[in-house]
């Protein structure tokens, strides 16, 4: 291990908060630098993709990739994932059927089964042959007459609250069920602070903007800095990982390197439900086109009767000018002031209320008692990069456009794990590393943690970013399965 060589991570979200701990776990000497007060503060996720099946649309090869990089991520992060499987209905207005699922469900399953055959650990998601299940009327009609349970542990008593909530005239049958969980933003970044300050290998600097970046005769980095708007600083590093999200063109215009990428805008919006703060839903998926009325609807339970909400329409989720792409002058794709305004100061209490409102409108279609619902925060929102010129794309991890350079590309939070294998294969080339740490690495850090600990600097997270506590926490765990 060369622990002389520098590396300097921009960027303190999951890509990048997440590489600094893996390679830090290595022994490497880690620079993470961060803009915000806290880590993992960029647009919202809350949905392990461990298959893909939100996405008709996308190929069957992104489906398995995203299956094999999800199984991946919770092994590394089991403390952010919320047990409970997800609901996908197409609704009656839409073109496609249930049936035409079945077959890609099929071949996850298959994947799925190959992947525990080869390593028992990949095992996570379930038995294989529960990966997914069908559900039809008259099987709903049924549950629908059975009391809702406290902590469901079979997927029929998981689909109790959907047959006596959905509107059973508002879309096909059969419903899917499948061993799609829920993952907690909150939980990443509390559980991500509290492992970097176990390791001596990495330095965290918050509040910190990188200003310039210049390469020396010596092939050195020399980053300049500063901390808290304050004071000035200027390092030297001899590799760097450019982890910095939507502003990551901002970072390539300082070294001169060439891109293609977009950006996008994008808002979830938190909502309280007080009816149901006893009864755990699984997640509800129902399908429609991108950017129509009719765009897909995404019902993501909370502990406490809390629900994210997307919609993807033009006044929910997506917006008007919202997918920008760069230009031959700048790597960095502009997005307008509106947007900038509410990722760096505030939201407008009409738009909170007019989005939340067409949003909670949007799901009350298929779950009528919904529209009892009311604000519950503030939205999650932020900005993603989406390299490349297609903006279906799901799965990218990681580019290297100058030598001891890495771009980080993920669109999934999947897709970190395969990232960061990417990035050691790289440094090995390099000679930073012995090539016996190829292989992927546990998360020693999982043993210095506790749940008290992770679900306390969750809630301050949550204080700090003002929404309710309840999103730090999780309804369902491994253990209560």
């Amino acid at each position: 291990m060369r622990k002389d060589i520098k590396i300097a991570i921009i960027g303190g979200g999951v890509a990048g908060a997440t590489t600094a701990l893996y390679l830090g776990q290595l022994g490497l000497n880690i620079t993470l630098f961060e803009k915000k007060t806290s880590l993992v503060s960029g647009p919202p996720f809350c949905h392990l993709h461990a298959g893909g099946n939100l996405y008709p649309e996308i190929s069957d090869k992104q489906c398995i990739t995203l299956l094999k990089q999800s199984i991946d991520f919770l092994k590394f992060y089991p403390y952010i994932v919320d047990y409970r499987p997800t609901v996908i209905a197409l609704p009656i207005t839409d073109s496609r059927s249930p049936q035409a699922l079945i077959p890609r469900l099929e071949l996850l399953t298959s994947e799925y089964e190959k992947l525990i055959q080869d390593n028992l650990e990949n095992k996570v998601l379930g038995e294989s042959r529960n990966y997914y299940r069908l559900y039809g009327r008259k099987e709903l009609e049924l549950l629908k007459k059975y009391t809702t349970v406290a902590k469901p542990k079979s997927l029929d008593e998981w689909m109790i609250p959907i047959a006596k909530n959905i509107d059973f005239n508002k879309v096909q049958f059969p419903l899917i069920i499948v061993k799609e969980y829920g993952l907690n933003l909150f939980r990443l970044a509390s559980g991500l602070k509290l492992s970097l300050e176990t390791l001596d290998t990495v330095q965290l600097y918050t509040k910190t903007v990188v200003t310039n970046i210049k390469e020396d005769r010596d092939n050195k980095w020399n980053i300049y800095y500063k901390i808290d708007k304050k004071d000035n600083y200027q390092e030297k590093f001899d590799y760097i990982i450019n982890a910095s999200g939507f502003k990551t063109g901002k970072i390539d215009d300082m070294i001169k390197v060439p891109c293609k990428r977009m950006v996008e805008f994008k808002a979830a919006y938190v909502t309280k439900w007080e009816a149901s703060k006893d009864t755990l839903f699984p997640e509800i998926i129902f399908h429609g086109e991108r950017g129509t009325p009719q765009g897909m609807g995404q019902f993501t339970p909370y502990p406490g009767g809390y629900f994210q909400l997307h919609g993807m329409t033009n006044n929910i989720t997506l917006y008007k000018d919202g997918l920008v792409t760069n230009t031959p002058q700048s790597c960095q794709p502009e997005l307008g002031k509106n947007f900038i305004d509410k990722i760096e100061k505030s939201w407008s209490q009409k738009e909170i209320k007019d989005r939340t409102s067409s949003a909670i409108e949007h799901l009350s279609r298929f779950i009528p008692k919904f529209s009892e619902a009311t604000i519950g925060s503030k939205p999650l929102f932020g900005a993603q990069q989406i390299p490349g010129d297609d903006p279906t794309l799901r799965v990218a991890e990681v580019s290297f456009p100058k030598e001891r350079y890495a771009r980080c590309e993920i669109v999934k939070v999947s897709s970190v794990i395969d990232m960061i294998d990417t990035i050691v294969k790289e440094l090995i080339k390099l000679g930073y590393i012995d090539k016996s740490f190829q292989e992927k690495i546990v998360n020693k850090s999982l043993k210095k943690l506790t749940e008290s600990k992770i679900r306390d600097y969750a809630h301050r997270i949550c204080k700090e970013r003002g929404y309710p506590t309840c999103l730090g926490d999780r309804s369902v765990t491994l253990q209560s399965l």
